[in-house]
């Protein structure tokens, strides 16, 4: 299941790309239009601004845009910087993971191909189709 992180992570990009002006957008205006709590939403451009994917400005004129194009983001990089790994079981999740049947399991092919086509699902969109 994807969290609140990961959804409004989503909405933070997308409000962005929207509302792209060439200026810093305050973070207030954001919360505002999406009608999410500011100090929440804080938290989630903390990590984006990490990762690189937003700019972040403080003081007056200051706030966040985008650090590349809409098109140049796929919803599935946004989702897993939030949320994690996509991988729907732990032995696909983590490459340590010690797994003693998987040599046996009649299963991993069924986790494998559900987990590849959830990551090829969210990748092959871009934030930009969502405009």
């Amino acid at each position: 299941m994807i969290s609140t992180r990961g959804r409004y992570a989503l909405r933070v990009m997308l409000d962005l790309a929207e509302n792209e002006n060439g200026h810093y957008i305050p973070l207030r205006d954001i919360a505002t239009r999406q009608e999410l709590s500011k100090k929440y939403l804080e938290i989630i451009v903390k990590d984006l601004v990490q990762a690189g994917l937003l700019i972040g400005a403080s003081g007056k004129g200051g706030g966040y845009k985008l650090s590349r194009r809409p098109d140049e983001y796929s919803v599935g990089e946004i989702i897993e910087l939030m949320e994690g790994t996509l991988a729907s079981v732990a032995c696909l999740a983590d490459e340590k993971y010690d797994c003693s049947r998987k040599s046996c399991c009649k299963t991993l092919p069924l986790w494998k191909e559900y987990t590849n086509m959830v990551h090829d699902f969210f990748y092959q969109r871009k934030l930009s189709d969502l405009l």
